[in-house]
C-alpha cells in the first residue's frame, strides 16, 4: 500500500454531516430494543441522588452500551456518539458528563440494580437469538478469578494484594457456554483488590446458576473451577441447586495416596487432537493417560458436608532432562492432574469437559481488550456497567454468521461495528444507510440486519 500518485495535494475537512462512523450500531440498538433493554434499564432507581444522576436511566444505558459496543473504554470515549449524522440515526444520546454524573451516583444497592438487568438482559438475549445454542441440553459454568491493574488513586476498592507493586481491583467472573456457543458472561462481581480468590465463592456460583437456569440451561449443569474453588461449600452449592461440579484439586497427601491406590491396568492412554500446553513446565502435550477412583473429599469437615464422587486423574510423563545426553529412564516418572467431579459423563468425555474450563480466561482477556481495559469509572460500584455489551456483542455475532459466532468482540467490531455510513432520508420516514462497496464481510453485516430489522414472521 501507497499513498496515491494521481493525487496531487492531500487534504482533511471535517464538514460532512451526514456521514457515521459505526453503523454496525443500527442493528445492535435494534436487537437491545427488539428484547426490551430500555425498559429494563428504566427499572434502575437512583432517587436519593443530589444531581441530575438518575433521570432517564434508560437513555443513558443505552448510551453507554452503544459507546462501548463501538470501542469505548472510558467515559470520556462515549463522546464518540456525538458526530455527523448520530443524532438522525438515534435519539436520545447522552454527553459524557451526563453519564459520568449517572455512574458516580451508584451505590451498592443500584450496582445490584443494573446486575438485575444484565441477568434479565441475557436471558432475553438467549431465548431470541443463537447466543447459547444446546443450552437445553448441557451448559458449562465457568468461574475464574482475575486481577486488573489500575491507576487512579481514588479508585475505590484499588489496593495493593496479590500483584506485587500494583494497585488491582478483583472481579470474579462467571461465564456461560454450551458445546456448540462460545462464552458468554453470566456474572460479574468486582472485589478490592487484596480479596482473596475463594471470597464469597460459594453465594457466587450460587448466582451464576441461578442465572444459567434463566439463560436457558434446563439440562445438565456443570460448574468448572480451577484449586482455589475445591470447598466444600461450592459443592455444597452446586448440590443445592441441582448442578454438577467438576473442580481441580491440586495435590495433597490425601489425593496422593487416591492415585496410588490406582491399578496401573485401569490407566487409558489418549491422544489429544490439538496439543495443549502443560500448565506445570510448558511444554507442547498431545499424549497423555487417564483413569478415576472413588474419592471423598473434605473429610475435615462433619459428615454431612463430606462429599464422595469420582476423581479423574490425568498423567503425563514427565521428560528425562538427561535423556538427550545418553541416560535413559529407569523407572517412569509422572506428573498428575486429578480433578473432583461428579460429571454424570463417562471417564473420556468427563475428563476433556474438565480441560476445557481455559475458555474463562480467554473470555476475560477479551473482556480486558474492551470493557475490562481499565475499569474507568472512580466509583467501585458503577464499573459494572462496563460490562454489559460483551453479551450484545455476542449475540450480534451469533446472528451474523458461523465464523463471527465464535470471534473475539475485537473481531466483531472491526467486522460488524466499526463500519463507516452515509445517512439518506427519503419520503421522510424511510432512512438508508449506504455503506462501503466491496466491504469484506457485507454479507455477515446484511444477515445481522436483516435478522433484527425484518424477523421471519411467525406462522
Amino acid at each position: 500500500m501507497q499513498s496515491s500518485h494521481t493525487a496531487v495535494h492531500v487534504s482533511a475537512l471535517f464538514d460532512e454531516p451526514n456521514l457515521i462512523a459505526d453503523a454496525g450500531l443500527l442493528p445492535l440498538v435494534a436487537l437491545a430494543e427488539r428484547v426490551g433493554l430500555p425498559a429494563l434499564a428504566a427499572q434502575v432507581r437512583i432517587e436519593a441522588a443530589d444531581n441530575s444522576g438518575g433521570a432517564h436511566p434508560a437513555a443513558k444505558v443505552m448510551s453507554l452500551l452503544g459507546a462501548m459496543c463501538s470501542g469505548a473504554d472510558s467515559i470520556d470515549d462515549t463522546d464518540r456518539l456525538r458526530h455527523g449524522a448520530m443524532d438522525r440515526a438515534f435519539a436520545g444520546i447522552r454527553a459524557p458528563s451526563t453519564l459520568g454524573t449517572f455512574l458516580r451516583s451508584f451505590t451498592h444497592g443500584h450496582n445490584r440494580q443494573l446486575h438485575r438487568v444484565h441477568r434479565d438482559f441475557l436471558a432475553r438475549l438467549a431465548a431470541h437469538t443463537p447466543l447459547l445454542s444446546g443450552a437445553a441440553q448441557l451448559m458449562f459454568i465457568d468461574i475464574d478469578p482475575t486481577h486488573r491493574r489500575v491507576y487512579g488513586r481514588a479508585k475505590q476498592g484499588a489496593e495493593h494484594g496479590r500483584l506485587k507493586g500494583q494497585r488491582t481491583l478483583h472481579p470474579i467472573v462467571a461465564t456461560l457456554s454450551t458445546p456448540l456457543a462460545r462464552p458468554v458472561i453470566g456474572a460479574v462481581r468486582l472485589r478490592r483488590g487484596k480479596a482473596a480468590d475463594v471470597r464469597g465463592a460459594e453465594s457466587f456460583v450460587a448466582e451464576a446458576l441461578a442465572i444459567a437456569k434463566e439463560a436457558g440451561g434446563s439440562g445438565i449443569r456443570l460448574v468448572r473451577a480451577d484449586s482455589k474453588f475445591y470447598t466444600a461449600d461450592v459443592a455444597a452449592a452446586c448440590h443445592r441447586a441441582g448442578a454438577h461440579f467438576s473442580l481441580t484439586t491440586g495435590m495433597n497427601p490425601s489425593i496422593a495416596a487416591a492415585i496410588g491406590r490406582i491399578d496401573e491396568d485401569a490407566w487409558v492412554p489418549i491422544r489429544y487432537p490439538e496439543a495443549f500446553v502443560d500448565p506445570d513446565t510448558g511444554e507442547m502435550v498431545s499424549d497423555a493417560e487417564v483413569a478415576e477412583t472413588e474419592y471423598t473429599a473434605f473429610t475435615g469437615r462433619k459428615k454431612s458436608e463430606q462429599v464422595t464422587a469420582r476423581l479423574i486423574v490425568r498423567r503425563v510423563r514427565r521428560l528425562n532432562p538427561r535423556a538427550a545426553t545418553g541416560q535413559g529412564e529407569l523407572f517412569d516418572s509422572w506428573r498428575y492432574h486429578p480433578g473432583f467431579t461428579n460429571s454424570p459423563f463417562v471417564m473420556l468425555q468427563a475428563e476433556p469437559h474438565h480441560r476445557q474450563h481455559a475458555v474463562v480466561e480467554q473470555t476475560i482477556a477479551d473482556g480486558k481488550s474492551f470493557a475490562l481495559a481499565h475499569l474507568p469509572s472512580g466509583n467501585f460500584q458503577a464499573n459494572a456497567a462496563w460490562l454489559m455489551s460483551h453479551n450484545l456483542l455476542r449475540a450480534a455475532g451469533a446472528l451474523a454468521s458461523a465464523f463471527h459466532a465464535k470471534a473475539t468482540t475485537a473481531t466483531l467490531r472491526a467486522h460488524l461495528i466499526n463500519v463507516p455510513a452515509r445517512l439518506a432520508r427519503t419520503a421522510r420516514t424511510k432512512l438508508t444507510a449506504h455503506l462501503p462497496a466491496n466491504w469484506p464481510w457485507q454479507d455477515a453485516y446484511q444477515d445481522l440486519f436483516e435478522a433484527v430489522h425484518h424477523p421471519p414472521s411467525t406462522p
